[in-house]
């Protein structure tokens, strides 16, 4: 085992798994690239192969976490909630305290078969960046730009192209709109404190207006909201560093279904629901705190084998050819084409670490400066914009 993980941690699976991901991920771009004409003509049967096409992608992150790290996630919720997981569409709520939750949360996707149709929010800028964005872009994300007044219009009209959609989707959202630290801890108490609502231990204040966007333009479409907090024994504080270093973690996820129908209409009613929800995760994130586990019985669904066949077809599609090469290329390469290659593969060190590395919490957004204290004191901000370390 020790050599196992020795093995993992070496710069040289990195860069092949890396390599994997990033060709394959091309590769699936070009083929939704390839369904544009689809659209006008079929769009459900484009909505389809779409959702087929980025499972590619983001099953190789799920397989990672679960398969190459071997992360395992416990699964607290009612047993009459566990059978209609995966059957319904539904809006999920997650905590934002950790570099890995958005996997924990695609790995909740992916156990229910809703990985490939799964929805988010983000930020406009992610449309144009290849892999992930443009995966993104297909599979109709709906992207805002955090200035609420251009943002309502076009938001609510994503969410009612939703309204048709053929499959069960999963929408997830961080309704603190950022990653917890202790100084956006402190900010976001501060206003708080301003508005004269209580104040949380261990969540930022959620940023309702997003959130009330949602609900109100997928009533009709969305049964339930997975109100989801989550945590990790032990005290552990995972990263996307560790998952790729093989590193193992346990994450608890604590799961309520409740009836979208329950929630109110109103603007401001729903606001201030949200604000009680999140209340009421504080004091479950405590009792997590004291006792080591959430509320309620353990009903955790076993891992599908679907993401690791994808992640080992598509590697031995791309592997193959990439040893051959490297093998000719030592074998008959000139000096300057070797050191070349190692300049290369240095270069791709680099790059990757630093990828990883914008991930990293403190490296999050600027919630906690003088004009996003601003926004928020005057509830600006959508919920839900920052979902990959944006």
């Amino acid at each position: 085992m020790g050599l196992l993980r020795w093995i993992k941690s070496q710069f040289i699976c990195h860069l092949l798994i890396c390599y994997v991901f990033l060709v394959s991920g091309l590769v699936v771009n070009l083929l939704q690239i390839c369904t544009l004409p689809l659209w006008p003509v079929h769009k459900q049967l484009a909505r389809k192969i779409n959702c087929r096409l980025g499972y590619c992608i983001s099953s190789q992150m799920v397989a990672l976490l679960e398969w190459w790290s071997g992360t395992e996630c416990t699964l607290y919720t009612d047993p009459e909630s566990y059978r209609l997981y995966g059957k319904e569409n539904a809006i999920v709520i997650l905590n934002h305290n950790f570099e890995i939750d958005f996997l924990c949360g695609w790995t909740f996707c992916d156990r229910f078969g809703v990985l490939g149709t799964s929805k988010v929010m983000a930020k406009k800028e992610l449309a144009f960046v290849p892999l992930i964005g443009w995966m993104w872009y297909f599979q109709e994300i709906v992207f805002c730009k955090r200035k609420w007044e251009e943002d309502r219009r076009t938001v609510a009209r994503s969410l009612q192209n939703l309204q048709d959609y053929p499959e069960d989707f999963w929408f997830l959202l961080f309704c603190e709109g950022t990653r917890f630290t202790e100084k956006k801890h402190q900010i976001s108490m501060q206003v708080a404190e301003t508005k004269g609502l209580p104040k949380l231990r261990h969540h930022l204040l959620p940023r309702t207006k997003g959130f009330c966007v949602t609900v109100q333009n997928l009533r009709g479409k969305v049964t339930a909201v997975y109100d989801s907090t989550l945590n990790f024994r032990n005290n552990e504080t995972p990263t996307l560093r560790g998952v790729l270093n093989g590193k193992k973690y346990h994450a608890d996820l604590y799961v309520r279904r409740i009836p979208l129908d329950s929630i109110p209409e109103d603007e401001a009613e729903c606001a201030a629901w949200l604000h009680r929800l999140y209340q009421e995760k504080d004091k479950f994130q405590e009792q997590y705190m004291q006792t080591g586990h959430f509320p309620g019985p353990v009903k955790s669904p076993p891992c599908r084998p679907w993401a690791l066949i994808n992640w080992l077809f598509w590697a031995s599609l791309l592997l193959y050819p990439f040893f051959i090469l490297a093998v000719q290329l030592f074998y008959a390469g000139s000096t300057p084409t070797i050191v070349a290659t190692i300049a290369v593969c240095i270069g791709a060190s680099v790059a990757v670490r630093w990828m990883i590395g914008q991930t990293e919490i403190d490296r999050g957004s600027s919630y906690g400066n003088r004009k996003s204290f601003t926004s928020i004191t005057s509830g600006a901000l959508c919920s839900g914009c920052e979902f990959i370390g944006c």
